[in-house]
């Protein structure tokens, strides 16, 4: 199972609450969650239950369908409650529909590089969740670092596991230089590999409530297009809280399995700034940048050209929205800048000019009083709804591809570098007959252009 229910900023201006760092590509042309998928090529497993947050299904689609994840498993919560009740969800699903052997439980946002180390520890951790244990991977700590949580091994378990003596929060300098040095504790990844059913058992055991939340949230479940739905009542009567918190720091089960596999949670801009290559500058530079005589540089450009000149250990990201400069070494304090744009209800940090539809995405390239403008994206086959708006009027320039339209009684085709009006108040849908991607600029005008001013009258998707 897959975790993608995050809505972390740490990564702000590229993550976003409704594009976080899972959906974004940082390291290649790949989002992280692409190559979590694809770090599960060659297994022996079934296909993958993704647990994603209701408001990023179509994007979470999305990205499964790119990744070629035939036959996983959409889950939705319908609001967050913590990595104890999601995981319990995926186990509950595995013994429902019968699935052998331990379950697999990886964030959807890490890096893992050292693919051979991986699946090395992987089968370590398998053979002691076939005897019962609750098996997490300690990352073997290469520096005392203060922004992870530790877990203390105790005595071997066969070959390449050990018993869990404790988990320790995120601790000061002084005692990560410590654990350093004493060599029992490592890193907590937050990769498991769980017997289902002893996880539910011991959930069972020292939360019942929450398990007896997500019981009535899988026995009430419905299927959505793509997703599966628990019963969304029944989901948010669970307590929230993490495996760690809930299970792991309390049965007598849990074992860790090291793991020196180059792990990262790309927690930070430092943290990305550590994974991607550097040039003899130490500059990890992406996008269309230039750099000159400056030093340990983290710049990520999205829409035009960055340039920097004589600065050091900065983190420079700039996107069509918002740019932001920054100490590297301080990335960690990022969120406590993002609190403050948020108590100023800045929609910077909620919102992306990209926003995905089931139907495809659009992009919106300029907004003004009375207009906006939109590069929109439809994909083979799919359809709009049918719908309209009693604000705006809707001006459509094909760019590639082949557009069908309804405008009230009548259907009729454009072409490349054909357009058509959609007056106010007019009923139309869009739609794309062809095998590759239409493509169009939509032009809007009118007195009000928010998103609610759309009336659906008839939609494949189940939107209402």
């Amino acid at each position: 199972m897959i975790l993608a229910g995050g809505d972390g900023v740490r990564l702000w201006p590229l993550s976003r609450r409704q594009r976080p760092k899972q959906f974004l590509s940082l390291l290649d042309e790949r989002s992280l969650l692409g190559q979590t998928l694809a770090r599960l090529e060659g297994l022996e497993a079934t296909p993958p239950i993704v647990i994603c947050h209701e408001a990023h299904r179509f994007l979470a689609a999305e990205q499964l369908r790119r990744a070629g994840a035939v036959g996983a498993t959409l889950l939705l919560e319908p609001e967050g409650r913590g990595t104890a009740p999601a995981i319990a969800l995926a186990a509950l699903l595995a013994e429902a529909e019968g699935r052998d052997g331990p379950l697999l439980v990886l964030p959807s946002d890490h890096h893992l590089p050292d693919e051979a180390a991986f699946r090395s520890a992987l089968g370590a951790a398998a053979r002691l969740a076939g005897q019962g244990r609750l098996v997490t991977f300690g990352v073997v700590p290469i520096r005392a670092e203060t922004g992870y949580g530790y877990i203390r091994a105790g005595e071997p378990l066969g070959e390449a596991g050990f018993s869990v003596v404790r988990f320790v929060e995120k601790p000061d300098a002084a005692t990560a230089e410590a654990f350093l040095v004493a060599g029992d504790h490592y890193w907590n990844s937050g990769i498991f590999v769980l017997p289902a059913g002893g996880y539910l058992a011991a959930l069972g055991a020292f939360e019942p409530a929450m398990l007896d939340a997500c019981r009535r949230a899988m026995a009430g479940a419905a299927t959505d297009l793509d997703f599966l739905r628990p019963a969304p009542d029944a989901f948010l009567a669970s307590p929230a809280g993490s495996i760690d918190v809930a299970v792991m720091e309390r049965t007598e089960a849990a074992a860790m399995v090291p793991l020196a596999a180059g792990w990262s949670d790309i927690g930070s801009w430092q943290a990305l700034w550590e994974a991607l290559p550097r040039d003899a500058d130490d500059n990890a530079l992406r996008g269309d940048v230039v750099c000159a005589a400056s030093h340990g540089l983290m710049v990520h450009a999205e829409s035009r050209l960055v340039a920097a000149l004589g600065v050091e250990d900065l983190v420079i990201v700039e996107t069509d929205d918002a740019v932001l400069v920054a100490d590297r070494t301080r990335a960690q304090a990022l969120r406590g800048l993002v609190a403050r744009l948020e108590e100023q209800g800045r929609d910077e940090t909620r919102r992306t000019t990209t926003v995905f539809r089931p139907w495809g995405h659009y992009q919106s390239l300029d907004v003004g009083p009375r207009h906006q403008v939109k590069h929109i994206t439809v994909r083979p086959g799919a359809r709009l709804s049918r719908q309209l708006h009693h604000h705006r009027a809707e001006h459509w320039v094909v760019v590639s591809g082949t557009a069908r339209v309804t405008l009230d009684d009548e259907t009729y085709l454009i072409g490349e570098n054909e357009s058509t009006f959609i007056p106010v108040g007019r009923v139309h849908c869009l739609e794309n007959p062809g095998s590759v991607s239409l493509e169009l600029i939509e032009v809007q005008s009118g007195s009000y252009l928010g998103e609610d001013d759309i009336v659906r009258l008839d939609d494949r998707y189940g939107r209402e």
